[in-house]
């Protein structure tokens, strides 16, 4: 196996692991009205990220993996925020996991931004 396939692999099943660990987290938080909901927006985000991470990789080509990857940033931006709310709506009873995830989504956002705009100049020619 090459290094860009290592790479591929590893960012599957580190994507994968972000999912899983989200829904473990989202069963640590605080009861309330608000949680049902932002529970629900963040595991859609969370595990959206490493399903679409997988279908960009099975891409036919350099255009459907960029639109691929273009959700993956998205949904992976997207789970920032929802634990920036979780933490900011004091909601989370695990604030050093809180942490942690929230720093694994934004390295895994600026992976998948990078994936984005270097695929975008590759079409493009810019």
């Amino acid at each position: 196996m090459n290094t860009k396939d290592k790479f591929i692999e590893e960012l599957k099943q580190r994507t994968k692991k972000f999912a899983v660990d989200i829904i473990l987290f989202c069963e640590t938080l605080k009861n309330c009205k608000a949680t049902s909901v932002i529970t629900y927006q963040l595991i859609k985000s969370a595990t959206s990220t490493g399903a679409n991470y997988r279908a960009a990789c099975r891409g036919r080509s350099k255009s459907e993996f960029f639109s691929k990857i273009c959700i993956v940033a998205e949904e992976s931006d997207e789970s920032i925020y929802w634990l920036e709310v979780i933490e900011e709506a004091n909601l989370s009873n695990d604030p050093n996991e809180l942490a942690r995830l929230t720093n694994e989504a934004i390295e895994l956002s600026k992976i998948m931004t990078k994936a984005k705009d270097t695929t975008y100049k590759n079409i493009n020619g810019k």
